[in-house]
């Protein structure tokens, strides 16, 4: 005879606004586009951050963006991401059809993705080259953060190759199998090499002000179409100007 009543808290609606942002387009055609992302940028609005994103400036962009996401009123478009502070390369695809191609290729790893990095310190001469492969989940300590982990944490890989060295810092590519979460950050934080401006995973460096990661290049066999691609998104200013100021030869990466 109990009578129950349960309340149920609405869902909070974003209604994401086109925006009028400036892109630096890489390539674009009737499937897919090629964003070069600046640092600072947040990838999809969410709560704190309703405008002034990616999406919005997609929007403003192209009328014609995919809709086939887990979340679709979030990430119109949208077939990765990267953090807000890390700069480069995404993928959007415009249609739900590129869409499913596209992430099915992300899943099948055959997407190959490079990033530039300073890290601090150096590399033995045995240790220049590497392969990262472990599980990454949620800090047990701080759940804001991820952490290599030994159990209830999903596979990560990462291959990277130093590029050259001066004193107490080094240029790092890294070459990502898998596309967990602060999976580079976290995986060179693991070898005691944290990237530079990284206050996460690092230290703070008054001289630099966001983390030195840049997602340099994408390589894929279009299923689209069925050719080759190689994109390369442009070093930003504060990358290059950090890079030569401590010296290294950042130059064979200015496009």
């Amino acid at each position: 005879g109990d009578e129950v009543t349960i309340l149920q808290k609405e869902e909070d609606v974003i209604t994401i606004q086109p925006e009028n942002i400036p892109l630096d387009i890489v390539f674009e055609d009737d499937s897919l586009i090629v964003v070069n992302k600046p640092s600072g940028m947040v990838v999809h609005p969410s709560k704190g951050h309703y405008s002034g994103t990616l999406v919005n400036a997609l929007l403003y962009h192209s009328n014609s963006l995919s809709d086939s996401t887990s979340e679709e009123i979030y990430r119109p478009g949208l077939v990765h991401r990267i953090d807000k502070d890390t700069s480069g390369l995404i993928l959007v695809a415009k249609n739900n059809f590129a869409h499913a191609k596209l992430a099915s290729m992300f899943t099948d790893k055959t997407i190959h993705k490079t990033y530039l990095c300073i890290v601090k310190g150096n590399f033995s001469d045995e240790n220049l080259e590497g392969r990262i492969e472990n599980l990454i989940g949620r800090d047990t300590k701080d759940r804001k953060k991820m952490a290599v982990v030994k159990e209830n944490g999903k596979l990560a890989i990462s291959n990277y190759r130093v590029v050259e060295q001066v004193k107490d810092y080094s240029l790092v590519e890294v070459l990502i199998e898998t596309g967990r979460t602060h999976q580079i950050r976290v995986h060179l934080k693991s070898i005691n090499h944290p990237i530079l401006g990284d206050v996460i995973y690092g230290s703070e460096d008054k001289n630099v002000k966001r983390q030195m990661l840049h997602a340099f290049k994408l390589e894929f066999l279009n299923p689209l179409d069925n050719k080759e691609y190689t994109f390369t998104g442009k070093l930003f200013d504060d990358f290059i100007e950090v890079a030569k100021n401590l010296k290294f030869d950042i130059n064979k990466y200015i496009i």
